[in-house]
């Protein structure tokens, strides 16, 4: 039985391709209007058309997800910390699986240092990679990267996997995480770019110089380069940086074509932040997220941005 915490569109889609197997999962929303919605349409406004199956139960509290033995926390990254230190549940006994991708504002942390911290007791993995709700919910081929250091690593990998679902397994947990979360940031830039009317070299090249500070971050924290390259780095920042599907792209995108941002939990935002301070702490240079921040934070306006960014000293490659 796989539990699942938080019902937005990645959950809930997690969710039916997991009850889609014939595993029983267990799908709890954190807002109880939303449950008692679910559980009477089987439904979730968020993926129209897809009807919950017979083996996803949306259960009413956090104790029926503590009987579960392996628990998906597909909650926004700034949420997590929270959660797992609130009251009501108990579910650090569990295996655990973050589905959010950022930097802790407070801590600047990854969910897995968060996850713990929280004195979580089984194995702790975190699940990234390039993946749309919509896709998975429609049982398109995905691929991801699971990457826990536990021992116990391969068997998760199994649990979670479907015929449309495949996961890679790494246990550099460190540099998975900070590719899933440096990419909302630089999708944020790229959709600037884009709807500032930059032309697609422009866009090119700002992923490019974004890639490498994710690049620079994840050395600076010990991660290995190859991850950055794989699945949880190169794959997730191709799709969010080239798709009006992403979030992070879309807001960028109105932030670049001056329009009112969208209504949406746009993780880069916080991220961007968070990622600016912890390059700080480690003295390294991040100037496409520090631009992203100031932006976001309405610091400063685009053109003024592009033009600190095309000013920069001249350097080598």
């Amino acid at each position: 039985m796989i539990g699942i915490a938080g019902a937005g569109a990645f959950g809930t889609a997690l969710a039916l391709a997991l009850a889609a197997e014939g595993r029983e999962v267990r799908l709890w929303a954190r807002d109880g209007s939303a449950r008692a919605a679910m559980r009477d349409s089987r439904a979730n406004p968020r993926l129209p058309g897809v009807t919950l199956p017979e083996a996803l139960h949306v259960v009413e509290t956090l104790p029926e997800l503590a009987q579960t033995e392996l628990v998906l926390l597909a909650m926004p990254m700034q949420a997590l910390r929270g959660f797992l230190s609130g009251p009501g549940h108990d579910l650090l006994a569990a295996d655990l699986v973050a589905c959010c991708k950022g930097i802790d504002l407070d801590t600047l942390q990854g969910p897995a240092e968060v996850i713990l911290d929280a004195g979580a007791g089984g194995a702790i993995a975190v699940l990234t990679g390039p993946s749309f709700a919509a896709d998975i919910a429609r049982g398109l081929p995905t691929a991801l990267t699971l990457a826990c250091a536990h021992p116990g690593s391969e068997a998760l990998q199994h649990r979670l996997s479907t015929p449309a679902l495949r996961l890679y397994r790494t246990d550099d947990v460190v540099g998975a995480q900070l590719g899933g979360a440096m990419k909302n940031v630089i999708a944020i830039a790229a959709g600037v770019v884009v709807g500032a009317g930059l032309g697609d070299s422009a866009r090119a090249a700002l992923i490019t110089r974004g890639y490498a500070e994710m690049g620079r971050l994840a050395q600076a924290l010990g991660a290995r380069a190859e991850t950055l390259s794989g699945l949880s780095g190169l794959g997730d920042l191709i799709l969010t940086c080239t798709s009006a599907q992403s979030r992070n792209f879309s807001h960028g995108f109105a932030l670049g074509a001056g329009r009112a941002v969208p209504v949406a939990t746009v993780e880069g935002v916080a991220t961007a932040r968070a990622s600016v301070r912890l390059a700080a702490r480690l003295g390294v240079e991040l100037p496409v997220a520090a631009m992203v921040a100031r932006l976001t934070n309405a610091e400063i306006e685009v053109e003024e941005a592009v033009r600190q960014l095309m000013s920069r000293p001249l350097k080598q490659e």
